[in-house]
């Protein structure tokens, strides 16, 4: 099942289709599809061409992906163990010339969103998780202090809302639902 956004002239399919889902069919991704994700993600746009963005995955029963799954908190590793892919997703917190980057959370969010359009335009679905315990991660991945773990990221086919248990069911079926743009996009900062 696709569930898509509300029908909003104007809004890409891509867009109205992407959602993030719990439910995971067990079709494992292929080495194209994988590579293609990653490509787009490369295509972002980022502060001084930085691509702070770096992902470390695992495809169920190889790789990380055990340890991936290990940092998830119980609620998300509940559904997130049947995707066929996990990554965990860093940001690097310095530009090349050694100075902060305050915008490498930011990019990374934009490759992260390239990435998953991407995905969609395959058939394939992801869900983005800061449900995790981050100093776990920090123990299992062992990553440096140059880097900000910054998510946790499910990937695969979509599989049938039933085979979740409560409440991940009903979130499963339940219509996708945003703010008008109203509510935040304004022509003054009075109206913040």
């Amino acid at each position: 099942m696709i569930k898509q956004a509300p029908s909003y002239i104007g809004l890409h399919d891509l867009l109205q289709k992407r959602w993030s889902i719990r439910s995971f069919d067990q079709r494992n991704l292929s080495p194209q599809d994988i590579e293609q994700l990653f490509q787009a993600a490369a295509w972002s746009s980022s502060s001084m061409n930085e691509q702070p963005w770096r992902f470390v995955y695992g495809e169920k029963g190889k790789g990380h992906y055990d340890d991936i799954l290990s940092v998830l908190m119980p609620g998300n590793a509940m559904w997130a163990c049947n995707a066929p892919l996990l990554s965990a997703v860093f940001a690097k917190k310095h530009f090349s010339d050694g100075s902060t980057n305050l915008h490498a959370w930011h990019d990374v969010g934009a490759a992260c969103m390239s990435l998953l359009l991407q995905g969609v335009s395959l058939g394939i679905y992801g869900h983005q998780m800061g449900g995790f315990d981050r100093d776990k991660a920090k123990q299992v991945f062992g990553h440096s202090d140059d880097y900000d773990i910054v998510s946790i990221m499910a990937l695969g086919y979509p599989g049938e809302a039933d085979a979740l248990e409560e409440p991940f069911r009903t979130r499963e079926l339940t219509p996708r639902v945003r703010r008008s743009p109203d509510s935040f996009a304004f022509t003054s900062f009075e109206q913040l």
